[in-house]
């Protein structure tokens, strides 16, 4: 606590109680009565809405330490800069110190408001392997966020994720924990600052193994060994924290071997702050401590979660005060420590510090002065990674479309703009209030408005929602064409447009009919996929847990009917997680993947499928043949998977082994070849480098991503039988050749040993390089010798 310990002395308990729980901002929403304005209407409730600065005092009168649900407010711009500067200055006057409060906001992809400056969903940023790419947009996210007077980023999701059956998979950085962890901590990077000096923070989330749940439904048990966690789940967090400077954190709603997170030490005190040398702030996800009682029966009230997760390490609870407003009465009553609880608010306080908020405190670094928004850039930098997140699965040489070419184009999603957008989005966050409105008012068959609460809204199906969203979505991005516009608008190509199949129908395709509409078409695009968000008709998002990883509706019938035609058909693949799609595969001349670009997904897909634009995007998670096959993923340990390199393993009947595309796959135009020319060992055994040659053989300039594995041929533990340990993307014009070095710490190889202690034995590591998981070009093996992790 340091400098910190005399104003916590000065503090009462009420006042540390404060500082130690939030506040929804709707809490304050309020409606103003005026003359002539019909309450009974919404136009009338929008025109008399306001936010009720003043509730404050009666609702926090000790001090407000959080407001949470920040984006909620339907204001433009100025309006939340004059909100937020409200709230603040009545919270420092509320508080006998003057103490302000953290104001929390989502930003995975940019600012979840109307507002927000938007990029490609965070799967689409990992896509794209370009950590620095990443830093960049993140960065134009954290000014806005400063700009309105926003501390706390509610990003990036670093949950590895192996299991696509989970909803939030286009929330994550993918499967394999390097990838996660250079991707997440460039996100930290561009969030905090080189600094750590913008007046915003990142939150990394969630803590831990939130993605691995017994049969991927959302906040369910952790079927996750020790080990395992540690080495693979917590490596993202460990990285971030020593790379990035990480400062906060939130707990993930899962429980393992029968211990909420929430209220978990060895998760949140053993492991964060012990082993991983976390000295920063933890926080709840919404509701985790309340769940401690509500869900997991592990606290018989509210005041003993409160201080079952207090004492465990959680130190705020969020979005509110369910539990914590229990904490005076755990104190008295012996639960939890006054100490404790001094130590949490110490851990609040230092951050407030930093940012800021706490009078006569100077904050540790200077903060630098305010960037103005730069929303030209955001675009350019939103479509760089659009086009480096396009990833091309299959191609027999149909793609790139031809000038002249009579294309059909057959899909209901190819005349949608909804399709292309996730979660954590403008468009989802505005749908939220249409739904609730519908729900409320009783217009959703089989729910009481009466009982309903508003964490249900995720798992709630409001039929016939879809057209109402799409003509939002429009509204929001007037200026964005859909696919089908966008391709209409080339030129050079000769559009016809098939309105069949769909994620809604529940009737059969008229074989007929479309065989005949596309009849006269030199090349067929089919445009297929799932819809992501919140709330309504979506089959991935949070809360969106699916049994089989199909299309929905009639869109795997569409692909079977449209392969009948005799002409070359390319699918356009729009989703934010792999699915299992081998009868498209089969059926496809070229698969092109569209993982989730919002309103930069149609133009640049468009840009793809006519070859201005070179598809950049590597798979950040393998694609399974079947859902039986899950968990699949490429760096699995000996002896399970469908990797074996010392010998053959019993495999499925029924099914062949291995991915239908591999972790790290992604074709292009360009005729790239990579090989690899050495490898050698620093003096001191803890540095491999990496010596590759890039070779372009054709006439189109091109990039490619070397992806660099190693796999340790013997330890005392089982080991993986490969782990990523670097990557760089490589650009070659053609007809040329460029060579590129690759360091990597030998540290990335690092395991907890039988012994407990965490390092590497000595013996063999092969290192293969290639241009995916399965993709490899040549490999070498050399000797390292034993190396112990001595940091902490």
């Amino acid at each position: 606590m340091s400098d910190l310990s005399a104003l916590i002395r000065k503090l009462d308990l009420d006042e540390k109680i404060a500082q130690l729980n939030g506040m929804i901002l709707p809490a304050l929403f309020s409606v103003r009565q005026e003359p002539g304005v019909d309450l009974s209407t919404e136009e009338g409730r929008r025109a008399a809405f306001f936010v009720d600065i003043d509730r404050i005092a009666e609702l926090r009168p000790h001090g407000l330490g959080h407001l949470s649900l920040a984006w909620m407010l339907p204001l433009p711009a100025e309006g939340l800069r004059r909100v937020f500067a409200d709230v603040q200055a009545k919270a420092r006057e509320v508080s006998r110190f003057g103490i302000g409060t953290l104001i929390h906001a989502e930003g995975l992809n940019g600012l979840v408001h109307g507002t927000g400056i938007q990029f490609p969903t965070a799967w689409a940023q990992a896509a794209t392997w370009m950590p620095e790419l990443v830093r960049r947009s993140t960065f134009l996210t954290g000014a806005q966020f400063r700009d309105y007077g926003i501390h706390l980023c509610f990003s990036p999701v670093l949950d590895v994720v192996r299991d696509p059956r989970w909803g939030r998979v286009h929330e994550t950085f993918g499967e394999d924990q390097e990838l996660a962890a250079q991707i997440g901590v460039a996100f930290i990077r561009g969030i905090n600052g080189s600094e750590g000096d913008t007046g915003v923070l990142a939150t990394g989330k969630h803590f831990l193994g939130y993605g691995s749940s017994d049969g991927a439904l959302n906040q369910a048990r952790t079927s996750l060994g020790r080990r395992q966690l540690t080495d693979e789940f917590a490596v993202p967090f460990r990285r971030a924290i020593d790379e990035a400077g990480l400062s906060v954190v939130m707990n993930s709603y899962n429980e393992i071997d029968g211990v909420p997170a929430a209220a978990n030490p060895w998760l949140l005190t053993d492991l964060l702050r012990g082993e991983l040398g976390f000295t920063g702030l933890v926080v709840s996800d919404y509701d985790a401590v309340t769940m401690l009682h509500s869900v997991y029966h592990t606290a018989r009230d509210q005041r003993e979660a409160a201080a079952q997760a207090l004492s465990a390490g959680l130190d705020v609870e969020l979005p509110a005060d369910e539990s914590f407003r229990k904490l005076r009465e755990a104190v008295e009553t012996g639960l939890v420590s006054e100490e404790a609880v001094d130590t949490a608010v110490g851990r609040v306080l230092e951050v407030k510090r930093d940012l800021g908020l706490v009078p006569d405190y100077v904050p540790r670094r200077r903060l630098r002065a305010p960037e103005p928004l730069d929303r030209t850039t955001a675009t350019a930098v939103g479509r760089e990674i659009a086009e480096h997140a396009v990833t091309l699965l299959e191609n027999d040489g149909t793609l790139p479309l031809r000038p002249g070419t009579k294309v059909a184009v057959v899909g209901a999603l190819a005349d949608e703009l909804r399709i292309h957008f996730g979660a954590y989005t403008d468009v989802a966050n505005a749908e939220v209030p249409l739904a609730m409105q519908l729900i409320r008012s009783g217009q959703v068959p089989g729910i009481d408005p009466e009982k309903y609460i508003f964490t249900e809204l995720f798992n709630t199906r409001i039929p016939g929602i879809g057209p109402r969203f799409e003509t939002m979505t429009r509204e929001q991005h007037p200026d964005t064409p859909t696919l089908l516009g966008a391709l209409s608008a080339v030129p050079d190509l000769d559009v016809t447009f098939v309105d069949a199949g769909s994620p809604d129908a529940t009737g059969p395709i008229d074989a007929d009919a479309v065989l005949g509409a596309v009849r006269d078409a030199d090349v067929v695009v089919a445009v297929v996929g799932e819809r992501t968000g919140w709330a309504g008709e979506h089959t991935a998002g949070e809360g969106q847990t699916s049994a089989r990883l199909r299309l929905p509706g009639n869109q795997h019938e569409l692909v079977s009917v449209l392969a009948r035609a005799g002409v070359p058909l390319v699918t356009v693949l729009i989703t934010g997680r792999p699915l299992v799609v081998p009868d498209i595969a089969e059926a496809s001349a070229a698969v092109l993947l569209a993982p989730l670009l919002g309103a930069h997904g149609p133009a640049t897909v468009a840009d793809v499928l006519t070859g201005a634009v070179e598809p950049g995007g590597r798979l950040p998670m393998t694609f399974p043949r079947d859902t039986g096959q899950l968990p699949l993923f490429h760096g699995h340990p000996y002896g399970s998977g469908y990797a074996h390199p010392t010998g053959r393993r019993p495999g499925y009947n029924d099914l062949d082994d291995g991915p239908l595309y591999p972790f790290g796959h992604g074709l292009g135009y360009a005729d790239l070849r990579v090989g690899l020319d050495d490898v050698t060992l620093s003096d001191d055994g803890s540095t491999l480098t990496v010596r590759t040659r890039t070779t372009n053989g054709g006439d189109r300039d091109g990039s490619t991503v070397i992806q660099v594995y190693a796999r340790d041929e013997h330890g005392s533990v089982v080991r993986p039988v490969r782990q990523l340990i670097a990557f760089a993307r490589v650009a070659v014009r053609a007809g040329g050749s460029t060579e590129t070095v690759l360091e990597a710490p030998v540290s990335r190889l690092f395991y907890t040993m039988a012994d407990g202690t965490r390092g590497i034995e000595d013996g063999d590591v092969t290192v293969l390089v290639g241009t995916s998981s399965e993709r490899i070009a040549d490999s070498r093996t050399l000797s390292v010798p034993a190396l112990r992790d001595d940091a902490r």
